[in-house]
């Protein structure tokens, strides 16, 4: 199911699909400017954004875990399609997820926060080459078109690793989670929240980078609930669109959407419903 906001001509969108390959690189520079943004939801945290020039972001792919993860992709990593950027937000195991398994698969390299990403190299989950470290206002250019900047969130971080060695699981600081400000080749902008309670600097955040998309938690007990959740949107965020995430996966998260969306009445940004497995285009 693909709503779509931001109509277009089909025929023109037709021939760009017919043509791209054909184009010099000048040309489908221009064709992505113009093109659109694909979200498919995989449950929890974890999206896959397909770019508007075609690339693939996968964010937090808690996936094989994921208990609303959608068929084929909780069986078949692969199904993924070829993973352009990867982005993890915190190490805990709802957002690492298979990142790991894969950057892996796709030879990516898996963008996190410094000192999540040191334990997972130090400790032999990844070599080095398929990692990048960057912090809170760094920002990575990871392919042309696509500027990733890491900004604030109000979490902790902690990664659980199972030792080989003793087949026991063990504890390892993980640095300070993020959140992320997408700018995609036409410049559209999304703000991945991760995994956060309020914060004052949400203000801050918005009025700087001024993201079009903000993909929020709602499921409260870890993150934000539905009331925090709205206030933040109606107060703090000037953005076009907001989509509901981190809820209907943990018994503990018991936010609902139909409760941020009742809290929301009033505010200027649309909430965009989305399911798990649902893809929504802009």
């Amino acid at each position: 199911m693909h709503k779509r906001f931001f109509t277009n001509s089909w025929a023109l969108a037709l021939s760009v699909l017919m043509l791209g390959m054909a184009l010099p690189a000048g040309a489908q520079t221009a064709a992505a400017a113009n093109g659109k943004t694909e979200l498919l939801w995989l449950g929890q945290a974890s999206f896959r954004i397909k770019s508007p020039g075609g690339k693939v972001i996968v964010i937090d792919p808690w996936l094989s875990g994921g208990p609303k993860a959608p068929a084929p992709y909780k069986t078949d990593l692969s199904a993924l399609g070829k993973v352009d950027v990867l982005l993890v937000t915190h190490a805990h195991g709802d957002h690492i997820g298979d990142a790991p398994a894969i950057a892996k698969l796709n030879n990516t390299k898996l963008y996190g926060p410094g000192d999540m990403i040191t334990p997972l190299v130090t400790l032999g989950i990844l070599p080095a080459e398929l990692t990048h470290r960057f912090n809170k206002t760094g920002s990575v250019k990871p392919l042309p078109g696509i500027k990733v900047t890491a900004v604030a969130a109000e979490h902790s971080s902690l990664l659980v690793w199972n030792n080989p060695a003793t087949n026991k699981n063990e504890s390892h600081p993980a640095g300070e989670a993020v959140g992320y400000i997408i700018e995609l080749e036409n410049g559209f902008k999304i703000w991945h929240m991760g995994d956060t309670g309020l914060f004052g600097d949400m203000k801050f955040i918005s009025d700087y980078y001024k993201p079009d998309l903000v993909l929020m938690p709602i499921g409260g007990n870890f993150t934000m609930g539905p009331d925090d959740a709205a206030f933040a949107a109606r107060t703090w965020i000037n953005s076009k669109y907001v989509i509901a995430m981190h809820y209907n996966s943990n018994p503990l998260a018991t936010g609902t959407l139909v409760d941020f969306q009742a809290a929301m009445k009033g505010g200027t940004s649309k909430v965009v419903p989305m399911t798990e497995g649902q893809s929504v285009e802009f």
